[in-house]
């Protein structure tokens, strides 16, 4: 994980990308947070970012341990969830030991793993008939401002993955079950902005480049009649997730 993350991201700091994140990425809708990690109360987060998942767990009153393989991002994650614990670490290498979690989960982070060394060791760090969970808030592009944006920003390998219903995990895992949700954000402009500016396709532009995107997205919400004159704008998701459990 780290070392497809840093490539993404080169050229950029990421403690730029890390503010970027807690102001325009959403959180997690409660119901597919539940779904997703089912009556486990001892849970690891992977690849946790700035936390927005994590903090969704917690709120639930459950044992979290945040696990970020970026130490920009780290910072932030300890910073805007100080209940969690939160270590470095990646999704091939978690700081932690055997069966010691009911549930392990990647928000916004399984596209970054190599499926067959990171399902090895969720399993590992899983007790038996523990959840591996994955989950991604993905914008409904079937909104037509929606799909223009996603045009300007461009999609995601885990877009992609999604609407093709090719997620896939490593052994020892069996198929994956499948949630899905809709649900809408309020968000001002400069929100939507930087939204689109933790994206890492975004953080690697050089920053002229950069720049010149992000005043596209400023355009488009200023032009765009389901958008113009709006100092809040309902930006739809809809919250994929799925899990399996080790054997």
């Amino acid at each position: 994980m780290t070392d497809r993350r840093a490539e993404a991201l080169a050229g950029r700091g990421f403690g730029e990308a890390a503010e970027a994140y807690v102001s325009g990425r959403p959180d997690y809708p409660a119901d597919a947070v539940a779904w997703l990690v089912g009556e486990a109360r001892r849970v690891v987060d992977v690849g946790a970012g700035t936390g927005k998942l994590t903090a969704g767990l917690l709120a639930a009153r459950r044992e979290v341990t945040a696990v970020e393989p970026d130490a920009g991002m780290l910072a932030a994650l300890r910073r805007e969830v100080p209940d969690a614990v939160a270590l470095r670490g990646s999704a091939e290498a978690l700081p932690l030991p055997d069966s010691s979690a009911e549930a392990v989960v990647y928000g916004q982070a399984w596209h970054w793993v190599d499926v067959e060394r990171a399902s090895a060791e969720a399993a590992r760090v899983l007790v038996p008939g523990g959840v591996l969970g994955l989950v991604w808030n993905v914008r409904d592009s079937r909104v037509d401002w929606v799909r223009e944006l996603g045009d300007i920003m461009r999609g995601s390998a885990a877009e992609e993955a999604i609407e093709q219903d090719a997620v896939r995990v490593g052994a020892p895992f069996g198929p994956l079950e499948r949630f899905t949700q809709g649900w809408s954000r309020p968000m001002g402009v400069e929100q939507v902005v930087a939204m689109a500016a933790s994206r890492s396709y975004v953080i690697a532009l050089p920053v002229p480049q950069r720049e010149a995107l992000l005043e596209r997205i400023r355009t488009l919400l200023a032009d765009h009649p389901d958008t113009r004159g709006r100092s809040r704008i309902d930006l739809p998701y809809r919250t994929t997730a799925f899990r399996t459990r080790r054997p």
